[in-house]
């Protein structure tokens, strides 16, 4: 019956046998499989299915495949077949079998790995399909261990830094979230030598997406290196971006930061040299772009800092720009106050950031602390009242808009604390 369904005319019958022959297999002892005249042909008659969906099928069940039968029949049918999936003209095809590529090479001889599979991996670095290529970048870093150091130095690395400038962002991103498991594997020098040229130079590209491709994937790229590669290899790459020609670029190193932040803790954000230190030097530039992004860093960061680090830190930032020769900068630092008044009104402690807060679902209704109070009283509404009084329209509005938004909160709780009373 099992023969019968293999052979039968419709492609959706065929490609449901594979799963039945994979359990005959289980069941027949392997001393017998590699002479199993009815296995052996119905496998091969799988493989080379003139239906891309049932080589679909074969490939997405490679490894358990190849679990199911002894090593004779690996090494003699399910390498070469492999190899043709691996180039299959379906892309879905090529794409199953790239996301068994790890699996399948634990079980096979090293010999063949090298000979036989990793050339036709190699092709899959360059594949025509966008899908495959992202596909397959999921799964790459899954040959560092069973390659070990050497060959990962000489085959894999080459690989990794062609995908790294591919121009799918999925495939760069899921080349950059496994990179941890080539580290365990080569080390964070080796890999670093061999990485960081190519961050740089995808860092510096006179196109702009370029750019800002690398830029969104750095934050993942340093919760799998680590703070101190970061630190001794690309934090002064981060802050270059703050000074970028284009908005968008400059836009997201702000975004960047914050995520950074994030990921490594609002010390490493506060400690000196650290980011916030940078960009309050920024402050200070000549160029006003540079004291516009520093308004701009400063918005998007407050979320992810705590209430003292924003005492000590961020206002004191935001003070020195409150008389700068430019208005936009102006109007710019009372929006940034407008950022800091909402998030003294909801920071319930001096230990919490917004961040936390909104990452729960749904955010929990706080107030703030009477610290953050004194603040917003003592150290931002003093600066708002003066811009208030601008002689640019637009400073102006924005200036009572910000301070508008604490008196509402105020005369809010007021009425609330009124309401309880009575």
């Amino acid at each position: 019956m099992f023969q019968h369904l293999s052979s039968d005319d419709q492609d959706s019958v065929r490609l449901l046998t594979v799963d039945v022959l994979i359990a005959i297999a289980e069941r027949i002892p392997k001393e017998q499989q590699s002479s199993h005249g009815v296995l052996l042909t119905s496998l091969r008659g799988l493989f080379e299915d003139k239906s891309w969906r049932v080589r679909y099928m074969v490939a997405d069940r490679y490894e358990k495949i190849a679990k199911a039968v002894d090593e004779e029949v690996i090494a003699r049918d399910l390498v070469p077949a492999f190899v043709k999936l691996l180039k299959d003209t379906e892309a879905e095809v090529r794409s199953a079998a790239a996301g068994q590529v790890p699996g399948f090479c634990e079980l096979i001889p090293r010999e063949a790995l090298l000979q036989d599979i990793l050339p036709a991996v190699e092709d899959l670095v360059t594949d025509s399909s966008q899908h495959v290529r992202a596909s397959f970048g999921t799964q790459i870093a899954g040959l560092a261990p069973i390659l070990g150091k050497q060959e990962t130095t000489e085959h894999l690395l080459p690989m990794f830094l062609q995908m790294l400038k591919d121009d799918f962002p999925d495939v760069r991103l899921n080349i950059i979230s496994k990179l941890e498991r080539v580290n365990e594997v080569i080390g964070i020098e080796l890999l670093s030598q061999s990485l960081l040229p190519a961050i740089v130079q995808l860092a510096e590209d006179k196109n702009w997406r370029v750019r800002l491709a690398i830029i969104q994937h750095i934050p993942l790229l340093a919760a799998q290196l680590g703070v101190k590669f970061f630190d001794e290899k690309l934090a002064s790459l981060c802050m270059s971006w703050l000074g970028d020609t284009v908005f968008s670029i400059r836009e997201a190193s702000t975004q960047n930061l914050r995520r950074l932040t994030e990921v490594f803790g609002v010390e490493w954000a506060e400690r000196d040299g650290g980011i916030l230190s940078r960009v309050g030097g920024m402050a200070e530039h000549p160029n006003y772009l540079y004291r516009m992004t520093t308004c701009f860093a400063v918005s998007t960061l407050s979320p992810a800092l705590t209430l003292p680090v924003l005492a000590r830190s961020v206002l004191p930032i935001l003070h020195r720009l409150v008389e700068d020769p430019i208005p936009n900068i102006r109007f710019n630092v009372a929006k940034s106050y407008a950022v800091l008044i909402d998030i003294f009104k909801r920071l319930p402690d001096e230990s919490t950031t917004l961040s936390q807060l909104e990452s729960t679902s749904p955010p929990p209704s706080t107030q703030g602390t009477a610290k953050g109070e004194e603040l917003v009283r003592g150290e931002i509404m003093p600066p708002l009242e003066k811009l208030g009084q601008d002689e640019d329209v637009d400073v102006r509005f924005f200036a009572t808009t910000a301070a508008k938004s604490w008196t509402d909160h105020q005369a809010q709780a007021q009425g609330q604390g009124n309401a309880m009373e009575t």
